[in-house]
């Protein structure tokens, strides 16, 4: 199959930026092969990684210093875990936190005694620490309280966990932060992508960081149930090794990356919707590939149902996913031979299913064509610098407005509730929080993440000034005239270039849901089992069903995602 060299592919029908970029639509989106998990994972294993613990000094209680070194194909890095005791009132996953089971660190090289007995002294302290530019990710993970005493006692009985169990949570530890690309002190992404090309992708040292803790919480669970019971414990089998995960907590704070990285959220779409366009049109459908994708939409199906959350939003638009996903699996059974390309069956979900089924049967093609998808992976990383144009004349300026942002333009803000919300930073912890206007204090603070207010003034402002003065004035002269609309002009100017641009929503509105931008980014990164805690944060699966560290340089089918329980 020959694959055009350019990204954006305009031989291939792209789905337009009004349908891709709708924030319900960015809030049903599933892992795929570009996710960033799924790319790490195929390079560790392409480049056979050597990853092996050179510090393992761990007491009793499990509690103490581990180093992994890792040698990767360009660079070697180390990764430093801090094992502390902390009491279970202290255990807390929001970022208020002070203390954490786990600290740990990615670093650039090896690593010596004095090394790490500063990082001893810092690293634990997490933001209060000090960091230095050696130093690539910043993190801290938390005990499950329902799985890792359990596992740990039934390896010292000499018994394996059952999946069963496991299949409820699906990990040993959970992660709430990874902090990385120069935060606090740390190297900064210029540093990462031009000297470690390992990591020289999007949030990749993060996902690294996230992987290597799900390894140490494997290891500290068997040496605890060796020292436990020394004659009866057996290691864990490595089947239910890759079936455990680690956990994540995400809140708020992640949500204002997407409207802080527009150039980069619309490359990452950019490189997603090739992906779908090239499976749709170019995919061949016939016996083999119809089987294949009969497979996985029944592995997919169990990984449904195996998904247990408390939220009864999530248990309803779970149990519809797999409603209507049992009815797309019976559809292709009967009709799926007469599909001359994939698009049949896409314009078919198009019209009888919601957007969540829609998007996973998208994510589910891509696993059919590799060779069709996995070169777009080394695409995911784009320039974001953003150009003022103050020559630009203002009829122009109000034409890409209209023309880029007529979303934003149809928005009513006279109506109730248009403006519920407003962004800013708490005082305690700098972190992104929402108001709620009229009620709390603090809008003189709010941070520009409103984009399509922001774009409804400039618009109203820039049609005023022309009407008072001439659309033949440049841009230069209604800055001077309007200083503070700056910002909002180079952006509009900048993402204007953009096919897909920026997500299409009113960050404002009451009835906005911070889930889909928390559950956009997240599909980015590769989670799975949504479980959402309240409209501001949510938990989820990382790396569960991937390889594990001996299974480096084996023949790898790059198969795990959507991972079952097996033999419950």
């Amino acid at each position: 199959m020959k694959v055009a060299n350019s990204l954006f592919e305009s031989s291939l029908p792209m789905r337009a930026p009004e349908q891709v970029m709708n924030l319900k639509r960015l809030g049903s989106l599933h892992q795929s092969r570009l996710s960033f998990m799924r790319t790490l994972i195929r390079r560790i294993m392409r480049e056979k990684w050597v990853i092996k613990p050179t510090v393992f000094d761990l007491d009793k209680h499990g509690y103490g210093t581990v180093v992994y070194t890792v040698q990767a194909k360009h660079n070697t890095y180390s990764f430093v875990l801090f094992s502390n005791f902390i009491s279970d009132d202290e255990r807390d996953d929001r970022v208020i936190a002070e203390k954490w089971d786990l600290t740990m660190t990615l670093c650039i090289g090896e690593v010596d005694e004095e090394q790490i007995a500063d990082m001893k002294e810092n690293v634990p302290k997490q933001e209060a620490g000090r960091v230095n530019s050696n130093m690539m990710v910043l993190s801290r993970g938390n005990k499950s309280s329902r799985n890792f005493e359990y596992v740990v006692n039934e390896l010292a009985k000499g018994h394996q966990p059952l999946m069963s169990k496991l299949a409820d949570v699906g990990y040993l530890y959970r992660t709430t932060a990874a902090y990385g690309s120069g935060k606090f002190g740390m190297a900064d992404w210029a540093k990462v992508k031009s000297q470690c090309p390992d990591f020289a992708r999007p949030f990749s040292a993060e996902m690294f960081s996230c992987y290597m803790l799900r390894q140490f919480s494997i290891d500290q669970a068997e040496n605890l149930a060796k020292i436990k019971s020394p004659e009866t414990a057996v290691p864990m089998d490595d089947d239910v090794k890759r079936f455990i995960g680690i956990g994540n907590s995400t809140g708020l704070g992640m949500a204002p990356y997407l409207i802080r990285h527009p150039k980069l959220v619309s490359q990452w779409m950019l490189v997603r919707e090739t992906a779908v366009s090239r499976v749709v049109n170019l995919g061949e459908v016939n016996q083999v590939t119809l089987g294949k994708l009969n497979y996985i939409m029944t592995k997919v199906l169990r990984h449904i149902s195996e998904t247990n959350v408390p939220d009864i939003v999530q248990i309803k638009r779970n149990e519809n996913l797999f409603n209507e996903l049992t009815q797309a699996q019976e559809w292709l059974l009967v009709d799926g031979i007469k599909c001359s390309n994939w698009k049949v069956l896409v314009d078919y979900a198009m019209s009888h299913y919601s957007m969540e089924t829609q998007e996973m049967i998208n994510s589910l093609l891509m696993e059919l064509y590799p060779e069709l998808v996995d070169d777009l992976e080394e695409e995911l990383c784009v320039d974001e610098s953003y150009e003022m144009q103050p020559e630009m004349l203002l009829s122009t300026l109000k034409q890409l407005i209209e023309n880029n942002y007529s979303w934003a333009l149809d928005i009513d803000f006279s109506q109730l509730g248009s403006e519920h919300f407003f962004w800013y930073r708490s005082k305690e912890k700098m972190e992104p929080r929402l108001g709620q206007r009229l009620v709390e204090l603090g809008e003189e603070n709010a941070m520009p993440l409103t984009i399509a207010r922001l774009v409804r003034d400039c618009y109203d402002r820039l049609c005023l000034d022309i009407e008072q003065n001439s659309d033949n004035d440049s841009v230069a002269y209604f800055l001077i005239r309007e200083s503070n609309m700056s910002g909002i002009v180079k952006r509009i100017q900048t993402m204007s270039k953009d096919y897909y641009g920026e997500i299409q929503g009113n960050l404002a509105d009451e009835n906005m849901l911070p889930l889909d931008l928390l559950r956009c980014k997240l599909s980015f990164f590769g989670v799975s089992k949504f479980d959402p805690k309240s409209k501001l944060w949510v938990r989820n699966t990382m790396f569960q069903g991937a390889p594990i560290l001996s299974d480096i340089g084996k023949p790898f089918d790059d198969d795990w995602y959507f991972p079952i329980a097996t033999g419950s």
